[in-house]
């Protein structure tokens, strides 16, 4: 391409003004190879006329390839898969499509044609622009909506069967993808361990087992292993014979293993069981079949074991305090349940449900307000839901009135926002610390929920009203410029 001499050409009011054909031309030139876009031009016979770089690049083709060349020669020969300029000559008018090159790439063509004073086609100019990447990031983001999709089914699904038939809830991603799994596990025939801090509902898991499983036509016995004496275990689990010793039945005590048989038992605190007694449940878990104390004849059982514990078993093995074998016996299908501050977006859905219970039972009409509801989110809950039950019901009785605030509750909330105390030395804008006040709530809403809905529900607000808002207030400069207008000190409380 010739070059192009900018001190031969001048203008006037904006116009280019060219000295001669070939500077037009070298101009025209550089416009068309400067374009992104692949540029294909043919005469009115669709004879290709003018190709640019991009153009080769887009189809693999090179410009000696197809200059000169009619369109229906380049589409016979399969060097070009349809023709827009050809389309376009027939029509006699603008037309768009797509096409695929043998490089792999897709492109969306234009094809225009010019016409002369006489209204004869004298070119068509065929604008192509690459949409490959276009396309492959619609194709992922397909797999990505696909996948999505699926992955909300199957989480729905298991949260709808664990709600159907158990006294659960469950909100928070986490404690769905435990259900999951305990919906698997619960058709199959084995032992499960249940591990988890105290209150978090292992017992609400395991019956949760026992009706979605085949034994749920027979019985579940709940053993607290913690809460039997010592002397007595053994008798209770197992049962004795008539005489087995000073001041039993006369007539001799079925176990609770026998009881359950064709059911399930649920161990719970195993981690409490002595270490004689550990012994002794090894081999009924091995041999299936049980010993009465002060007998001889061993009894055959077919009973589904769930155990549960609070303890850290394989640290209880290291002290010695908990049979290693025991443990694999037991430890066939672990499933931890976490804490109810690790899945905080279960906390409201619990004090609902809670709440609803209570009301109906005594004939109230209680809620909690929107700071109450936050107060509770931010509370860390070393209880769990046992301790959050708790304390809905104390403040449901104990409250003064239908609503409850945060200063009724039994606890100090972990954050508490900044108490504006303004220095009343100096003037104060007023309206600025309204916007202070209202960036902290938001701030602090959507850190405790980690999404908008739940954010804005809890302020009383709408999604999109806490978005805007958020948005105005958000970035670090505005809330400086804010705090300045405010001439104010915070204090934590």
């Amino acid at each position: 391409m010739a070059g192009i001499d900018k001190n031969s050409m001048g203008h006037t009011s904006g116009q280019l003004i060219f000295q001669n054909l070939q500077e037009a031309h070298d101009w025209l030139d550089a416009i068309i190879e400067s374009s992104y876009d692949g540029i294909f031009i043919t005469d009115g016979d669709a004879v290709t006329v003018r190709i640019n770089s991009a153009y080769e690049l887009i189809s693999g083709l090179k410009a000696e390839e197809v200059i000169g060349r009619s369109m229906h020669e380049l589409v016979r020969d399969g060097a070009i898969s349809r023709s827009g300029t050809l389309l376009a000559l027939e029509k006699r008018r603008p037309v768009t499509m797509e096409q695929s090159f043998k490089t792999g790439r897709h492109a969306l063509i234009a094809s225009t044609p010019v016409f002369d004073a006489a209204s004869n086609v004298v070119m068509v100019v065929t604008n192509v622009r690459d949409m490959t990447e276009l396309r492959d990031l619609q194709e992922k983001y397909r797999r990505t909506e696909e996948l999505s999709q699926k992955y909300y089914t199957e989480i729905e699904f298991a949260r709808k069967q664990v709600l159907a038939s158990a006294d659960l809830v469950a909100v928070d991603p986490k404690m769905l993808e435990i259900l999951t799994m305990v919906h698997r596990v619960s058709v199959l025939d084995t032992t499960v361990l249940l591990q988890g801090e105290t209150g978090v509902g292992k017992e609400k898991v395991a019956k949760y087992i026992y009706k979605n499983s085949a034994r749920r036509d027979g019985r579940f016995l709940t053993v607290n292993c913690g809460a039997i004496p010592p002397n007595l275990i053994e008798s209770e689990l197992f049962g004795y014979e008539r005489g087995a010793f000073t001041g039993a039945n006369k007539d001799g005590k079925m176990g609770l293993f026998l009881v359950a048989d064709q059911g399930t038992i649920f161990l719970d605190e195993i981690g409490e069981l002595p270490l004689d007694m550990q012994v002794k449940l090894l081999r009924v878990l091995q041999e299936r079949q049980i010993t009465p104390l002060g007998g001889t004849k061993a009894i055959p059982i077919d009973v589904r074991v769930i155990a549960a514990t609070n303890r850290d078993l394989q640290q209880m093995i290291q002290d010695k305090t908990f049979r290693e074998d025991l443990f694999y016996r037991l430890n066939v299908v672990p499933i931890t349940i976490p804490p109810l501050r690790e899945r905080k977006n279960d906390i409201i859905p619990f004090i609902n449900t809670f709440l609803n219970e209570l009301n109906e039972k005594y004939g109230l009409k209680k809620e909690f307000t929107h700071g109450a509801l936050q107060a509770m989110v931010e509370y860390d809950w070393p209880g769990n839901v046992r301790e959050l039950r708790n304390v809905v019901e104390r403040m449901v009785i104990m409250s003064q009135g239908d609503q409850i605030y945060p200063e009724d509750l039994p606890f100090r909330p972990c954050r508490m926002p900044a108490v504006f105390t303004p220095d009343l030395s100096a003037p104060i804008d007023l309206k600025a610390l309204v916007e202070e006040f209202e960036y902290q709530y938001l701030s602090r809403a959507y850190e405790s929920y980690g999404n908008v809905r739940s954010a804005a529900a809890s302020l009383g607000m709408d999604p999109s009203t806490f978005v805007r808002k958020r948005k105005r207030y958000e970035g670090e400069r505005e809330v400086v410029k804010i705090k300045r207008r405010c001439n104010y000190n915070t204090t934590k409380i």
